[in-house]
């Protein structure tokens, strides 16, 4: 049996890996033992940061216990399910159901990833949003630009490991099986998701790019066939939707065919930037950060006049970037590099919406939460009139005053000068402006006009919950429709959402031999 051993390492210690694996051999007092990490975290809440390793150390004799990925075969000649949507769901729902010899047929709107960097470069340098494909649209969905985040609470929902380890086996790196909170970098996750494509592909798998659904035949509580760009039908017998939370047209057709759905709360508000360094200064109480020590980050919340105004998704070392997936709105969202060695740290700082902030586009039923949504990134629009975004200094913000100019910043498409109170609800940038007040005070350094607030930062969730059965993970009202991932209400990151499309490949499985 392995022995379980937890040590504290320095920032330079940390550097030697050979030199830290020895030590816990020393502790094991097995000197030639195996040594494989389990958990690595930072604690930076002391004078001095240290970081705690948990590792288990084999003796002669013990084999660890290796983690499986996934179990592919071929599935060329068995049962199709079609799944709609090639995002970390629809991927993980696709390599599930090869697993279970089921054949998955990925049907994607968008591009093949190469394809999709080339409309990026255009939608930064020319501020032309392609509809079809963008940061939201194409191979990997949304989460081929997200950072990589792999920070997961859903051990309770299925096999993290498994998926943690079905990424290091298409090129992901060790550490994220072990890291406390593991990304992979926007740089590397192109390269990693072409990678689970191919997986599919060679099993008799199939990713069709540029097909998106635009109808439904409905028979009898069933999907009988989806229309496809326009008119090519495409009979389907279990149909899983992974389209992510930027779907609009998607959700719009299910309410348009009578197929229920639900509006949603999700959270709003801006990006938040600061230099990096500051930031850096703030956590690690220094006045630079010293060798071995990542580019730092913070996880922030405060409860204000009843709602709670949140961080979300910080990325050190990073990006904004503009994630419209149409023309006439502006959506921004935020990336890392692997190495997280850019000059700015963004995070969104967001506040939770429900149906009170709803209530003007009632009118728009079960829609109502996307059509709320939708007006804040048009009106974004309005004041930038392009993809440029409305933009303050987080001090003018507070006392209220439109920012002269504005300094060095990450966002690619340009920033213009706005009052952010113009871009969000009075109930939301009041919110907003008091948690800086109250985090100002907290933080040292924190509140500063070095920092900016960019707008709007809305694509926190989806606006729409597709209702499924607990068990079975049918929808409630459609027999072989399955509802899943972030689009569907069920996720709500790159981890979950491949938990989820798991799930639903093992309930697909489990009604189907039913039959």
């Amino acid at each position: 049996m392995p022995k379980t051993i937890q040590l504290k390492f320095t920032p330079s210690e940390m550097g030697d890996e050979a030199a830290v694996n020895r030590k816990f051999c020393v502790e094991a007092r097995d000197p030639a033992g195996l040594v494989v990490w389990k958990k690595k975290s930072l604690d930076a809440r002391g004078r001095q940061p240290y970081f705690l390793v948990t590792a288990e150390v084999y003796g002669k004799g013990d084999e660890p216990m290796m983690e499986a990925g996934f179990r592919l075969q071929d599935v060329s000649k068995s049962k199709e399910v079609h799944v709609i949507g090639a995002g970390p769901a629809g991927l993980y729902c696709a390599l599930e159901l090869i697993e279970l010899g089921l054949k998955p047929v990925v049907l994607e709107r968008g591009k093949a990833v190469k394809e999709r960097r080339r409309d990026l470069a255009v939608m930064n340098r020319e501020k032309v949003v392609n509809a079809e494909s963008n940061y939201c649209f194409g191979e990997g969905g949304a989460g081929t630009y997200s950072d990589g985040k792999l920070y997961t609470r859903s051990n309770k929902r299925g096999p993290v490991q498994k998926v943690l380890q079905s990424l290091v086996d298409h090129g992901a790196p060790e550490a994220i099986k072990y890291e406390a909170h593991p990304h992979i970098g926007t740089n590397k996750l192109p390269q990693l998701v072409e990678g689970l494509r191919k997986s599919i592909e060679d099993c008799g798998g199939e990713v069709r790019f540029n097909s998106r659904v635009d109808g439904m035949e409905l028979t009898g509580g069933k999907v009988k066939a989806l229309m496809l760009n326009g008119g090519v039908r495409l009979e389907v017998d279990a149909v899983v939707l992974a389209t992510g939370h930027s779907a609009r047209d998607i959700f719009e057709l299910l309410d348009r065919s009578g197929v229920a759905i639900e509006a949603k709360p999700f959270a709003i508000g801006v990006r938040l930037e600061h230099p990096q360094g500051l930031v850096d200064q703030i956590q690690y109480k220094c006045d630079m950060r010293g060798d071995g020590l990542p580019p730092s980050s913070y996880s922030l919340v405060e409860q204000i006049q009843g709602r709670g105004v949140f961080s979300f998704c910080m990325c050190p070392g990073g990006i904004i970037a503009p994630a419209a997936t149409a023309a006439g709105e502006v959506v921004v969202n935020g990336w890392s590099p692997s190495k997280r060695n850019g000059k700015f740290a963004n995070s969104g700082f967001v506040v939770t919406v429900d149906d009170r902030d709803f209530a003007p586009f009632n009118s728009a039923g079960a829609l109502r939460a996307l059509r709320y949504q939708q007006h804040w990134e048009q009106q974004a629009f309005r004041v930038s009139g392009s993809l440029s975004a409305p933009a303050q200094r987080m001090e003018d913000f507070i006392q209220g005053k439109v920012s002269a100019n504005l300094p060095e910043n990450s966002y690619l498409p340009g920033l213009v000068t706005a009052s952010i109170g113009d871009v969000l609800s009075p109930a939301i940038h009041n919110r907003i402006r008091e948690s800086l007040v109250v985090l100002g005070k907290k933080m040292r350094g924190f509140r500063t006009n070095d920092a900016i607030l960019v707008g709007v930062e809305s694509r926190t969730s989806s606006p729409v919950r597709i209702p499924r059965l607990t068990d079975t993970l049918q929808h409630t009202g459609v027999m072989n429709l399955f509802p899943c991932g972030e689009g569907a209400g069920y996720a709500g990151g790159i981890m979950s959402a491949a938990l989820d499309g798991m799930r639903v490949a093992n309930a697909i499985d489990r009604v189907l031999k039913l039959k």
